[in-house]
């Protein structure tokens, strides 16, 4: 039987500089009975120990990732929205010319349809029926009593934003009320943007377009956690975009670096600046918000038709004012989440170095649809809500698409009302459940700002329309405010307003009230696909991003000489006469710690014993930066390097035989490699966070 053994040893000290560490090292004698009753990860295991051969050293391997990207025809992004999706892409031969995906069958008068709503429909069977718009407007044909036998879901990207214990077993939960599995709706949703982008290329290129000819980029919020990171890369994997033994095929994009990739490349007449005091593309500052904006949308509609953006092989000329050092705010307000990063411009390249973790919360454009949804239950009653969208889910569909399409005509200046349809089967439903009419509930509410039409309507007043963003908006600005009093993010110059709810006139106009003195305020005219353009620039090239903030500590668990007074006594472990302290968790990297892109950690252990075969490292990850042992709180097992030290038989090893280690930061997935020099065999692991 082969005997395993895990990583112990490397010191635990405190010196600055490990290379300055002078413990001595021994090799950890067979095991022995701990000397406590204590449980520990390192006693359950039984294992005998590894040391160091050497303290760790950073390398920069800068090239590791370069000219990766030669080998693909064309780089496709897909940014996966809360509410909307959609996909571009871009030739590696025609950098500057980006593609935004074919407009979609259906959607909604005077709404654009450069995306698709992030809407899925799978038949009772529980298959793949359709996708956005089509699966929308199929669903909404179904017979009431047939629709809720098909599973119709939305809105579920944000579920691996609030579930804390996200795994590959998650469900969601779709509008009659049945659960499915979380992995297997997104992996249906990426499959569909992967087909439609294949025959969109195949149609163009003439002939059939291989997967392997792709290099795809998918879009997640900065502010996500781990394992939501690698949730989506396990999707994409499951659609068959990309596999986990050519896992460079595909890149995890963080939607802010998205923006901020393209931002650099605005020129002013793609830009909106609502801080502005002289005229900004013909725009004077005092109406920017008002008149200017209307110009701006009205610019943006005539354009629409276009497809293809040219991208410019230059820095815009908001871009060439800033100097070496220089910091910015990205501020990313979409359908779900609210992502605020600052960067700081790197010279001469104008690289990108991440200054201050990204923070942020789930302040997006949905927090309206929720604050609705709350109006709606004040009036009509909660109970009568809650059995409606059970019993008539089409129809509640359809009301919130009423209500999407007036949200997106509130604006700070409006003086006429908006009027909202609601649906037959709501006006009828209600009256069945309680006796009376709509208009007697309206009528008994004392929402005095909602009155009801002879049309059918819901009329509501601007200031009433005006109350459902404030929450929403008020939680954007305060959380601005937080950050701006951090040091690292005083003197900023621009503040970038991108996603999706940034064409909220009063989200405009409440950033620009609260902020437009600290900095420039700067709006992409096609805000709603700086993202997408941003991720195809990105993937064109990977290596534009320097510097990230490492959002976890990350180490090993190893075995330290145990020192009296110093150590917990319930830690102390004794093995052939040696006092070990145990389940030390020794760091490769701190939370919050700036990496560079391709940066390596690199040590060497040596095994216990040479009879060993099998030797097992366990990677552990923390939100915390000071963590002393493997089982303090919040410490998590996120990766295992197994590697066989068998087959050398005949092979001159030396005595003290030499497993190199090494992490490798900086991109949005960590990899983690053990190698045994003598040998040159390697393993590899990707730090997993969803299954242990």
């Amino acid at each position: 039987m082969m005997e395993s053994v895990g990583v112990y040893g490397f010191c635990g000290c405190k010196a600055k500089n490990k290379m300055k560490c002078d413990s001595r090292w021994e090799i950890a004698a067979s095991e022995t009975a701990p000397t406590s009753a204590y449980s520990s990860p390192a006693r359950s295991l039984g294992d005998t120990g590894i040391t160091p051969l050497s303290p760790s050293h950073i390398v920069n391997d800068t090239d590791s990732n370069v000219s990766e990207q030669q080998s693909f025809l064309v780089v496709v992004a897909i940014d996966f929205g809360t509410t909307s999706s959609g996909y571009a892409y871009s030739f590696t031969k025609e950098p500057e010319c980006i593609h935004v995906m074919r407009r979609w069958e259906g959607g909604d008068p005077g709404v654009s349809n450069q995306k698709t709503p992030t809407t899925i429909l799978l038949t009772p069977e529980r298959t793949f029926h359709s996708f956005g718009y089509a699966a929308r407007d199929f669903y909404h044909d179904l017979d009431p009593n047939e629709a809720k036998q098909w599973l119709y879901l939305e809105k579920f990207k944000m579920k691996l934003h609030t579930t804390g214990d996200l795994t590959m077993d998650t469900d969601l939960t779709a509008a009659n009320g049945k659960k499915v599995k979380a992995l297997e709706i997104f992996a249906y949703a990426l499959q569909y943007f992967k087909e439609q982008a294949l025959k969109e290329l195949s149609d163009q290129a003439g002939s059939e377009f291989e997967n392997s000819d792709v290099r795809w980029v998918i879009t997640v919020p900065a502010i996500w956690k781990q394992p939501a990171k690698q949730f989506m890369r396990q999707a994409a994997y499951q659609a068959g975009l990309a596999s986990p033994e050519n896992s460079e095929q595909l890149i995890i994009a963080l939607e802010p670096e998205a923006a901020s990739i393209y931002c650099r490349k605005l020129r002013l007449h793609q830009m909106i600046e609502l801080s502005s005091k002289a005229a900004v593309n013909g725009y004077s500052g005092s109406d920017t918000v008002g008149a200017g904006f209307t110009q701006a949308k009205e610019h943006i509609r005539r354009n629409r038709q276009s497809r293809t953006f040219l991208v410019e092989n230059v820095i815009g000329e908001i871009w060439s004012e800033l100097e070496e050092g220089d910091k910015y705010v990205v501020v990313d307000s979409g359908g779900g989440t609210v992502d605020l990063t600052v960067h700081q411009i790197r010279l001469p390249e104008g690289h990108l170095k991440e200054l201050y973790k990204a923070t942020g919360g789930p302040y997006g454009s949905l927090g309206v649809d929720y604050e609705f949804e709350k109006l709606l239950c004040k009036i009509f009653g909660e109970d009568f809500i809650e059995q409606f969208k059970i019993k008539r889910p089409a129809a509640w569909v359809d009301l919130m698409i009423a209500f999407e399409s007036r949200k997106r005509a509130a604006a700070p200046d409006r003086t006429n009302p908006l009027n909202i349809t609601l649906p037959f089967s709501f006006i009828d439903y209600y009256k069945k459940f309680r006796g009376h009419s709509v208009e007697h509930a309206l009528r008994k509410s004392n929402v005095d700002f909602v009155k009801w039409s002879s049309q059918g309507m819901l009329r509501m007043s601007p200031d009433a329309m005006n109350a459902l963003f404030k929450p929403t908006i008020d939680s954007i600005i305060e959380h601005l405010r937080d950050l701006f009093q951090k040091p690292e993010v005083s003197t900023v110059k621009f503040l970038f307003l991108v996603g999706g709810f940034a064409e909220a006139p009063l989200l405009q106009q409440a950033v620009q009230a609260a902020f437009g003195d600290k900095c420039r305020i700067i709006i992409p005219q096609d805000v709603g696909l700086t993202i997408l353009k941003g991720a195809v620039l990105f993937g064109l090239d990977p290596a534009v991003i320097k510097v990230r903030r490492s959002p976890l500590t990350y180490g090993v668990g190893v075995l330290n000489r145990y020192m009296e007074g110093k150590h917990p006594p319930e830690k102390l472990l004794v093995k052939d006469g040696t006092r070990w302290c145990t389940d030390v968790f020794d760091k490769f990297i701190s939370a919050d710690q700036s990496v560079a892109l391709g940066e390596l950690v690199k040590r060497s252990y040596t095994p216990a014993k040479p009879s060993q075969l099998v030797i097992v490292i366990n990677i552990y990850s923390s939100e915390h930066d000071d963590v002393s042992f493997i089982t303090d709180p919040g410490v998590k097992k996120c990766g295992t390097l197994r590697l066989d030290l068998t087959g050398t038989s005949g092979t001159a090893v030396p005595a003290r035989r030499e497993i190199q280690t090494l992490m490798q930061f900086g991109d949005t997935e960590i990899k983690a490699t053990a190698i045994d020099i003598a040998t040159s065999k390697s393993v590899k692991v990707g730090i997993d966070f969803l299954n242990y």
